[in-house]
């Protein structure tokens, strides 16, 4: 854990540091923070920032497309960054959840061993148990780039596994989207706060059918909310249990909560699914909210192996 006030200690130094830009207090504070040769803000088209918005501090990237693989792509093609020979830093914090798990199957693809990420929780969100990130309609689901698996044609026991956030209408669409598929779900507890666990559950009960099947209970397993690690392990027990039962045909994999756990979810699947009969889908929304949250409560540093 890195301190939220004062300075970072020295070993805090890093040759490259991206973060993806938004309003939130918390994104802002880590970036002045980071100490590196080179800092980045990247700017989602899905913020709908005007250029007249953009930081002044650092270098932005402000790609035009909404694909994640041809914005990370785009990325590092046009400010030559060397990987191999940097290193690296990531706040995954203001990240859209597709570009974020496609980083990690870009960076592994490259060959990186290991890269830092940093992750700085909130003291809370701003609407409580009303706060939505995405904002407007789900355009369409689908695999994300790089983590389409080869898929059977056998279909007769798929499992989609649903890590629950606050969007209700994200999760509603997922499972529409497999709507033939047992739904197994993934809950962030312990949570970031004391309350927010509560606070998933009820904005969750507004996609009843599809989170609260008439054995949800049996198929609801737990990770914590700001552990990518234990959210991996977690996943590999639940899928794990009921492969034991009968044999999955396909396993779809969906990270709607934090940022954290969709990047445990990505670790998962690179280390165990990787060209297999298994996918990371999303919902794909037009719009997302520029600031949900409020303060800083702590602030994460994890290191990825790859």
């Amino acid at each position: 854990m890195l301190p939220v006030e004062g300075a970072w200690d020295a070993q805090y130094k890093w040759d490259i540091f991206i973060s993806a830009f938004n309003s939130s207090e918390r994104v802002r504070h880590v970036y002045e923070k980071a100490n590196a040769a080179k800092k980045y803000w990247l700017i989602f088209p899905e913020y709908h920032y005007e250029v007249a918005d953009h930081p002044n501090d650092g270098q932005c990237y402000a790609g035009e497309h909404r694909e994640e693989s041809e914005f990370i792509l785009d990325f590092f093609s046009k400010e030559e960054i060397d990987l191999t020979a940097s290193s690296l830093c990531v706040d995954i914090t203001g990240f859209m959840r597709p570009h974020l798990i496609y980083l990690v199957g870009y960076l592994k693809y490259r060959g990186i061993k290991s890269f830092d990420v940093i992750y700085s929780e909130p003291v809370q969100y701003r609407k409580k148990d009303d706060t939505k990130f995405s904002k407007g309609p789900v355009t369409h689901v689908r695999p994300i780039a790089g983590f389409e698996g080869q898929h059977t044609s056998d279909n007769s026991n798929d499992l989609l596994l649903l890590g629950i956030g606050y969007d209700h209408e994200l999760i509603r669409e997922v499972a529409n989207y497999k709507d033939y598929a047992n739904v197994v779900t993934m809950w962030g507890f312990p949570s970031l706060r004391a309350d927010m666990y509560q606070e998933s559950v009820l904005r969750a009960s507004k996609a009843v059918e599809a989170v609260f099947s008439p054995n949800w209970e049996s198929n609801r397993y737990f990770a914590i909310a700001n552990d990518p690690f234990a959210t991996a392990l977690a996943l590999q027990k639940a899928v794990a249990i009921h492969h034991a039962q009968k044999k999955i045909t396909n396993l779809y994999l969906s990270p709607l909560a934090t940022k954290p756990q969709a990047l445990g979810f990505a670790l998962y699947y690179a280390y165990e699914w990787w060209g297999r009969e298994a996918s990371i889908i999303f919902p794909f929304a037009d719009s997302y909210d520029q600031e949900t949250s409020t303060g800083i409560s702590k602030i994460w540093k994890y290191t990825i192996e790859l």
